[in-house]
């Protein structure tokens, strides 16, 4: 249990009654404690149909039901899951994979009398169907846009043929999108399946009270094993609850309730971190741990570059800004250090293809001069631009408005909610913006593809109308490369590209950052954020 500092103790006094309620059913400590794995998701999880993960709440918990060909490992990799191998002929445009034949769906009636059965290919082209079927009306039915076909060659054989190369493919089918599901199961409940999940994951579903609790139990057929060959997984049960804050879900951890957090909150990150990202003496002496590594997210800044404002086509004024505020100090004072400075490009730092000093550095007295070039230009004396933004992200916006004052550019900073931002930049209705990219796939082809100008928004992720032809011919020869070492460098090449026609503002490369107690074990960190528990223990 940890020691309660004045400010922590203060929270829980006011939370107190909300705990009491909350935490009524969990006094009475049980000797299995160590075999359930406890965490809080502050959004509700929407469905447990993996054609429906789009959300990471989504995901962290269809993952542990829902197995797909392959998967990744904590260092980008893919690897091996249902598919035992794979090969790809063809200039790179037929994959044929082998399926392992011991792959059981969860146990449920409607099976028969074993009530479960193998894993099949036609399994497999059956849930990709179900992805793109329009009546369905997956988020994810893109994932198979590059797909010119796919069929089950006997029970153990799929094949996919692709439409051109994609070197990205094989991370695409990693996507919780892709999980194989019972066709049987699934036409059974129809769209209740999103609340009745069969699957092949390490956990199979026990029950979900919608915004109060969702427990998995052990899957005791689960397909993979350790490195010392013990089965997996190691738990007996994971438990979710939904408090519906951060602080709250903090609390819980405080108090021994949860065994995780994960990122860093606004609410509790003075009470917890130093301000240079380190873990407090308190924590530290007590039972937490802190696990941190790069995250798969760009935090960035973007100009919409078809926009009549002057100031907006002004690429001296788009490198002021991009010169002007110190992105170290920013991180320190906001984020205790959290996050990485964005001194390179769009490719976040963990991708192949980053290279940290493509972008710009902090040199006020440069960005000074741009905007003394700027008004001598236009007669301009005093030039105003206007970054629109949402309420989390309002004093990282405050933080750069300041700085660029001392620039002598004014810089106006309008709050919005996210639902509008979305909608508006999507739609070319501003001019100056703040975002974020997600990785939907590790590969940096995923980040370029927002400069690329057949896909201009509203149709596609190009937000800012960006439009380069050396750009557009670097990015089409990237899909024909097969060399991983020559493909990283032609993103590289394109990167750079962005950064000199400033079309954005990187402002830092996210970082993962979880909180657990010492005695949880196996609970590792990989860029994509993905939760991974079927290794994880908790010792007794």
């Amino acid at each position: 249990m940890l020691k309660l500092t004045p400010l922590l103790f203060s929270r829980i006094l006011c939370c107190s009654l909300v705990l009491t309620i909350l935490s009524c059913t969990s006094t009475e400590k049980n000797n299995k404690d160590h075999l359930v794995f406890k965490y809080n998701e502050h959004k509700n999880i929407g469905s447990l149909d993996p054609a429906f993960s789009k959300d990471l709440a989504d995901i962290w918990a269809t993952h542990q039901l829902f197995n797909g060909l392959v998967q990744m490992d904590d260092e980008l990799n893919v690897i091996p899951a249902i598919a035992k191998e794979w090969a790809v002929s063809d200039s790179a445009t037929r994959y044929t994979f082998q399926l392992r034949k011991d792959v059981l769906f969860h146990k449920h009636h409607l099976f028969g009398a074993d009530s479960t059965r193998p894993v099949t290919a036609s399994d497999f082209e059956y849930s990709f169907n179900r992805l793109i079927d329009k009546n369905i009306a997956s988020p994810g039915s893109w994932v198979l846009s590059k797909v010119e076909s796919f069929s089950a060659l006997n029970d153990s054989t799929f094949q996919i043929k692709l439409k051109q190369p994609f070197p990205a493919f094989l991370g695409l089918l990693t996507m919780k999108y892709c999980s194989v599901v019972p066709k049987e199961i699934v036409e059974h409940y129809g769209t209740e399946f999103r609340s009745h999940p069969i699957g092949t994951g390490p956990f199979k579903f026990q029950r979900w009270e919608e915004n109060l609790k969702l427990v998995f139990r052990r899957n005791n057929h689960y397909f993979e094993t350790d490195s010392t060959g013990k089965s997996l997984p190691h738990l007996e049960a994971v438990a979710i609850t939904f408090l519906p804050d951060k602080q709250s879900e903090f609390l819980q951890f405080a108090q021994g309730k949860i065994d995780f957090v994960s990122g860093l909150d606004a609410s509790y990150k003075d009470e917890i971190l130093t301000a240079d990202g380190q873990l407090r003496a308190i924590y530290k002496e007590d039972d937490v741990k802190m696990i941190r590594g790069p995250y798969l997210n760009t935090e960035y800044l973007a100009f919409f570059m078809e926009s009549e404002v002057n100031t907006i086509q002004s690429l001296k004024l788009r490198k002021a800004i991009n010169l002007g505020f110190d992105r170290s100090k920013m991180m320190t004072y906001l984020r205790n250090g959290i996050g990485i400075p964005a001194h390179g490009g769009f490719i976040p730092k963990g991708l192949p293809g980053f290279n940290e000093s493509i972008g710009y550095s902090y040199q006020p007295e440069l960005a000074k001069q741009l905007v003394a070039e700027y008004k001598a230009e236009t007669g301009i004396s005093t030039p105003k631009i206007t970054l629109t933004t949402t309420s989390n992200y309002l004093s990282f916006c405050e933080f750069i408005q300041r700085e660029l004052q001392k620039t002598g550019l004014e810089v106006t900073v309008d709050v919005i909610p996210p639902s509008s931002l979305q909608d508006a930049k999507a739609n070319g209705q501003i001019d100056f913006f703040r975002a974020s990219w997600i990785a939907d796939y590790p590969d940096a082809e995923n980040y370029l593809s927002l400069y690329y100008s057949k896909n201009f928004a509203p149709n596609g992720p190009n937000y800012t109308h960006y439009n380069h032809v050396e750009f557009d011919q670097m990015y089409e020869a990237a899909y024909l490369e097969t060399d991983p070492e020559l493909r990283a460098q032609l993103y590289t090449k394109m990167d750079s590209l962005i950064m000199s026609s400033a079309p954005i503002v990187p402002m830092f490369y996210d970082e993962v950052v979880r909180f657990t107690r010492k005695n949880v074990e196996g609970l590792g960190i990989n860029p994509t954020n993905l939760l991974e528990l079927k290794s994880v223990r908790k010792i007794q």
